[in-house]
């Protein structure tokens, strides 16, 4: 083997070296060990209860979540006690049976709720707040207003800007799910639930937002769910992923 070639070998052995030992990190790395923790619960533990200690931690989570320009354009409805749950299974009527179990099985569940028309209005009160709060200096408040411009461009003219509004409960959706990982909570993001009658039983509750997924939470049921302990099936790391 010349001297060029030697170079070039050793070169490759130390490329493939510290790619190995990245890998071996990221793995370790708390932030991944909870993602590939955290699955979708099929099935749970009716008699398993998470601890107040632990839902108030969760719910603190969910106030902190980011929205564009801090928004905040949602509404959270923890659905706890054995009541809320019958109303809740009672909304599974007309569709998605296949998830009305986890209304009375889940520990809680989490209605994650949009408002339809967040109006200029509603933003000054999170301008308020952050002006109360100290973020944001009071000679300021009027230029912060001006990022409402934002909301505005994703308003129609009947005043819907429900489509900009609800990826904002999405953002929280993905930190609930990291947070409730990190506790070793269990949990099913659901899209199949009946908005309508969800609206029609918790009118006053949402006070005209509107919840289109909810997040089921608790303990999965040891050795009846089918989905515990599978290993993870996401696309290669090339495929999702362009670094320019």
């Amino acid at each position: 083997m010349n001297s060029l070639s030697r170079y070039a070998w050793l070169s490759k052995l130390k490329a493939a070296d510290i790619k190995l030992n990245n890998e071996d990190k990221n793995v370790s790395h708390q932030i991944i060990k909870d993602l590939n923790s955290r699955y979708t619960a099929k099935k749970y533990d009716a008699e398993k209860r998470i601890s107040q200690e632990d839902m108030a931690i969760i719910k603190e989570a969910i106030r902190l979540s980011a929205s564009s320009i801090n928004s905040q354009p949602w509404k959270f409805i923890v659905i706890e006690s054995d009541e809320a749950k019958q109303r809740f299974h009672s909304t599974f009527a007309n569709k998605h049976q296949f998830n009305q179990p986890h209304a009375t099985t889940a520990s809680h569940t989490i209605l994650l709720a949009y408002d339809p028309k967040f109006t200029k209005e509603k933003f000054a009160k999170r301008v308020d707040a952050e002006v109360t709060s100290g973020h944001l200096p009071a000679d300021m408040y009027n230029t912060f207003m001006g990022a409402y411009a934002f909301a505005e461009a994703n308003t129609d003219e009947n005043g819907f800007n429900g489509h900009w509004t609800k990826a904002q409960v999405y953002i929280a959706l993905g930190n609930l799910l990291h947070t409730l990982a990190r506790l070793g909570i269990d949990s099913t993001p659901m899209e199949g639930v009946d908005p309508e009658l969800i609206g029609e039983e918790f009118k006053d509750e949402l006070e005209g937002h509107v919840c289109e997924v909810a997040l089921a939470i608790g303990y999965h049921k040891d050795g009846e769910d089918y989905n515990h302990g599978l290993p993870k099936a996401r696309m290669a790391l090339d495929d999702v992923i362009t670094t320019l």
